[in-house]
């Protein structure tokens, strides 16, 4: 298959899934991870159309076929390790979830929503310390409102340590 006719394979997938046919653009996705087994792309986008539908137990094995290829695309690749730590996450496996959005945060210090993701992790296994601090972070930094605003100093410094009395 050449990949004019990936493109247009993938192409056709995404139009599906955005005209509501996710379990039509599934089928094209499989059937071009089977001719495109190591293709990086491809297993990124089965990954997420088995999300989206709610087959997150599908999902990780693409996700974690698509994050072993250096070449993965770097929004394809933040994607997947968001995608990766949040199903693992939903399906309970924590430590992995946690590890996984660790490596997400530590590639891509400036997204939120993978801090966001680490900090539910966290919660469920228990790390509810770093959890606070990294909400109380985000919440402090990326917020517009301006009561936080006012107060983000304080959020930041409380943040570091909420058990800290004087």
């Amino acid at each position: 298959m050449s990949a004019d006719k990936k493109k247009d394979l993938l192409d056709e997938a995404d139009r599906l899934s955005q005209e509501g046919k996710p379990e039509e653009a599934r089928e094209r996705l499989l059937a071009l991870t089977a001719a495109y087994p190591g293709d990086a792309e491809v297993a990124c986008r089965t990954a997420w159309i088995h999300d989206a539908l709610g087959l997150e137990s599908e999902a990780v094995p693409y996700y974690e076929r698509a994050l072993a290829h250096p070449e993965l695309a770097t929004e394809d690749r933040r994607g997947s390790l968001l995608g990766l730590g949040s199903t693992y996450r939903v399906l309970g496996r924590y430590g992995q979830a946690v590890e996984t959005l660790r490596r997400g945060v530590e590639e891509f210090p400036d997204d939120g929503a993978l801090r966001t993701f680490l900090a539910m992790a966290l919660f469920n296994t228990g790390e509810h310390d770093e959890a606070m601090r990294l909400l109380l972070e985000l919440t402090a930094s990326t917020s517009q409102d301006p009561y936080v605003q006012q107060y983000r100093r304080a959020i930041e410094h409380y943040a570091k340590d909420l058990h800290e009395i004087v």
